[in-house]
């Protein structure tokens, strides 16, 4: 399943043009790496998004091959950390 598309699908990022327009700046690593928005991605991998000022870290649990209802969303990733970018720099 392509990157854009599983952040969109699993609610970590709201639309797909913004999970393909972060992956574009930059701002997703699959695995510790950047990574285009094309990425194949698997269960297991861990992701890194730095949105806004947040930086959030989710492992792949399920791939959903749609959206899922927000109440779901907590059986297809798992949000490791959850950081405020202030935070982080001090």
């Amino acid at each position: 399943m392509r990157l854009d598309q599983f952040l969109a699908n699993a609610g970590c990022i709201p639309r797909r043009t913004q999970a393909k327009q972060a992956c574009d700046e930059g701002l997703v690593e699959v695995d510790g790496e950047m990574a285009r928005p094309a990425a194949s991605v698997q269960v297991g991998q861990q992701i890194t998004i730095k949105t806004g000022m947040r930086i959030r870290s989710y492992r792949i649990l399920q791939l959903p091959q749609h959206p899922v209802p927000r109440k779901q969303r907590d059986e297809y990733s798992e949000l490791l950390s959850s950081q405020r970018i202030d935070e982080v720099e001090s």
